[in-house]
């Protein structure tokens, strides 16, 4: 049997090669289900093959640059961790660069934002101070400085234009590879092609992506343009995801980039669900405006649920996902809805960026979940990554007695009742990060009045450590994937055999009706970035599924809408459903 997606995979690759060996710039788009990463992969083992000597030689290396620790992490694990290869975060790339520079970044701090200049003033000035990047909260004191996640991408940035800069980050990464481009901070993504590709050819840079796929904070990619003469263009036209009805319907919604599925003989199921039907008082005002009401929309969410079950769905967590609107409506029904609202980046806590997520969902909850199933061999694997030693009978009883306590305290305490006993027990012991955290909080208890950016700190602090802890463990329990519930945020990169998605309204950002007409219609003038938005998170939504996939609109839909539903999908896959 004939496998187009693999063709089209062996085309692509070929291309990636020819620019390779050319030294050339490119962008590689891989839409949803074609294997980006496999791709990516293949082009830094071709690399490993042809340039380890010379790269080694000059003790260069190739950054490859992603999104998230995941991806770092397998990036490192399919390359063997080869000595030319640098897999990194963003962010941790760009401060290993500019780590040592620092008299160049206490010059340009300053200057980054009324913030620091301000931070700069009230501590005295620029003096000698050492500039710091672990903690990811921004402050300045006579000895010290320590930057937010974005400054370390805003200084590097800033350096790229100054030659000696570039020459220091040339002799470090000849070629650097970005991974989920789409995703790049734009102020970086811009620095690089107007600064390394644009002004100076010695750079071979890769962008690996789709920009179909870009759902995190907002703009375009028009400084592409300034470079289309050094920039190759390599589409990758296979989807080894979806069954081919799904991957038909996916090629009449982006034209310009077919795909090819493994299996042209494979079905795959699709169910549109429309609530136009039903004749009752819709919501008004604002962002709700045409929705349902919230209690006949989870009512609507049970029946579609019952149907496609009754037609042989699985709602096991590990083969479907319901897709839902927004984060905060998840956390809402997830339980965690207090811990979500106090961060106002949802990296914080979906990505375990805060260090009170990370060491108490990364640590103490293995810990806990270990120890309640018996695991006790597993469970030390996670205290303090190995480096207690328990041997003597007394120890391991002392253990048993505070995880015992730790977990009482898990059930009716808030987070800040846990931490405050792990500072006692040391069993385990709070991380150097969190601990770093704690001792400055503790010194603001005693400041009767605080300067705004210390108050700001202490009032957020404040606000995790009184939480209750079982929002904690409801979050954990999310993030593992111990609910059929995701977020379409959230699901970027997965696939599940099953797919429903809930599209209504609620959230300003997102409109399906408007996007749907402008679909069919054209795009209002002014409306281009709001298009792009939708159809971006939309995309990525539909594009999870590989042998069904369903789509719940709690939304009144137009004649206009729907006729590009028909489309898109096939006027006997809709349904339209009444309560």
């Amino acid at each position: 049997m004939s496998n187009p997606a693999i063709q089209a995979s062996k085309e692509a690759l070929i291309k990636l090669y020819k620019v390779i060996d050319n030294n050339q710039s490119f962008r590689f788009e891989a839409g949803a289900g074609a294997g980006k990463t496999y791709s990516l992969i293949k082009a830094l083992h071709y690399l490993m093959q042809i340039k380890s000597l010379s790269l080694s030689k000059n003790n260069q290396q190739i950054a490859c640059i992603t999104y998230t620790n995941v991806a770092v992490k397998e990036i490192s694990s399919r390359t063997d961790n080869h000595p030319i290869i640098f897999a990194g975060t963003i962010h941790s790339f760009c401060w290993s660069i500019i780590k040592d520079l620092q008299k160049q970044m206490r010059i340009i701090i300053p200057t980054l934002s009324d913030n620091w200049k301000n931070r700069v003033e009230e501590s005295g000035g620029i003096k000698e101070q050492v500039v710091k990047y672990d903690l990811g909260y921004p402050s300045c004191s006579e000895k010290e400085i320590s930057l937010y996640h974005d400054d370390v991408i805003r200084i590097f940035s800033t350096l790229l234009a100054n030659a000696k800069f570039k020459a220091l980050l040339y002799s470090k990464y000849p070629m650097i590879f970005i991974d989920e481009y789409q995703d790049t901070n734009k102020l970086l993504a811009e620095s690089i092609v107007t600064k390394l590709i644009v002004n100076d050819s010695r750079f071979m840079v890769g962008f690996f992506g789709d920009h179909w796929q870009k759902i995190y904070g907002t703009g375009t990619f028009a400084f592409f343009d300034t470079a289309k003469d050094k920039i190759t263009e390599i589409s990758k036209n296979a989807n080894f995801r979806s069954d081919n009805n799904i991957v038909q319907s996916l090629n009449k919604i982006r034209t310009e980039l077919p795909q090819n599925p493994q299996d042209p003989d494979s079905l795959g199921e699709i169910n549109i669900f429309i609530t136009n039907s039903w004749r009752g008082n819709r919501r008004t005002g604002g962002h709700w405006q045409g929705d349902l009401p919230a209690d006949i929309a989870h009512n609507y969410l049970i029946d579609v649920r019952a149907r496609l079950e009754k037609s042989g769905w699985d709602f096991d967590p590990l083969k479907t996902k319901i897709l839902m609107l927004t984060n905060n409506v998840l956390a809402e029904e997830q339980g965690y809805r207090n811990l979500a609202s106090i961060f106002t980046n949802t990296d914080d806590y979906l990505k375990k960026n805060d260090n009170y997520i990370s060491f108490l969902i990364d640590v103490v909850e293995p810990i806990c979940e270990s120890f309640e199933n018996k695991k006790y061999g597993e469970m030390f694997k996670y205290i303090t990554a190995g480096t207690v030693s328990i041997n003597k009978h007394d120890d391991k009883k002392v253990w048993n007695n505070a995880i015992k306590r730790l977990i009482e305290i898990r059930k009716s305490g808030t987070i800040g009742d846990v931490i405050d006993y792990l500072k006692i027990t040391e069993k385990p012991k709070v991380s150097i990060n969190l601990e770093s955290i704690e001792i400055r909080y503790g010194q603001l208890k005693s400041v009767a009045e605080m300067e705004e950016e210390n108050k700001s700190f202490y009032d957020k602090i404040t606000q995790i450590r009184s939480t209750p802890y079982s929002e904690l463990i409801a979050l954990s329990k999310y993030l593992d994937d111990e609910t059929p519930f995701s977020t379409k945020h959230g699901v970027k990169g997965a696939e599940f055999e099953n797919v429903l998605v809930v599209l209504g309204r609620g959230w300003n950002n997102y409109n399906w009706n408007d996007f749907l007409e402008w679909s069919n219609s054209g795009v209002v003038k002014g409306r281009e970035e709001a298009y792009e938005r939708n159809r971006n998170l939309f995309y990525v939504s539909i594009t999870r599924s590989q042998k069904r996939l369903a789509l719940l609109f709690t939304q009144s839909l137009s004649t206009s809408a729907l006729t590009i539903l028909k489309t898109w999908f096939g006027e006997d896959n809709i349904k339209d459903i009444s309560l």
